[in-house]
């Protein structure tokens, strides 16, 4: 007996529908898909949180100093001549940023593995390409679904049986984070 559903699938397109439901999960907090789908991508999303829970406060804070363009009012970049040339004007800036461990940053390889990249489209921008921005899932994994879950041992879903689809009568259920 398989350790695992074949979802009538080849392994290639089983993994990509299973990448694309789980990032969908993360992304959302719930979808609604066929019981056994959920089955299966309920093992993967609770795997990736809870390496989050294990992962989430393993970095450090460091400061950097980063050259940033000076900007004027309109948030064009100031330029300066310099020996004929006109020379952006750059000015150093304190940052914080956080560096993670060498385990943290193990986790979070091993989540882009299985997510796959998420943009969003602001409302007043839709259909167009300008102004949308890259979600960064493992991020969220680890600054937003980690800490509302860090004192839970488990159990990050909850499957909600709908009722028979009805085209093929397959039951559908809701996934979704608790």
């Amino acid at each position: 007996m398989a350790g695992y559903r074949k979802l009538g699938r080849t392994s290639s397109q089983r993994k990509a529908m299973l990448r694309s439901q789980v990032t969908a999960l993360i992304n959302n907090g719930k979808i609604v898909t066929t019981e056994a789908r959920a089955k299966e991508v309920r093992k993967i999303a609770e795997g990736l949180i809870a390496m989050a829970v294990k992962e989430k406060d393993n970095f450090e804070e460091v400061t950097v100093t980063a050259k940033v363009a000076r900007k004027d009012k309109d948030g064009k970049r100031v330029k300066e001549v310099v020996d004929g040339k006109k020379v952006t004007v750059f000015d150093e800036v304190d940052k914080k940023i956080k560096k993670d461990n060498p385990s943290r940053l193990h986790a979070r390889r091993k989540m882009l593995a299985v997510l796959y990249p998420v943009k969003t489209v602001p409302s007043e921008a839709a259909g167009k390409k300008k102004g949308t921005k890259e979600v960064d899932l493992a991020q969220k994994l680890f600054d937003e679904i980690a800490p509302k879950y860090a004192d839970r041992n488990g159990g990050y879903t909850r499957i909600v049986k709908i009722g028979q689809r009805k085209g093929d009568a397959a039951m559908e259920v809701l996934l979704e984070l608790i």
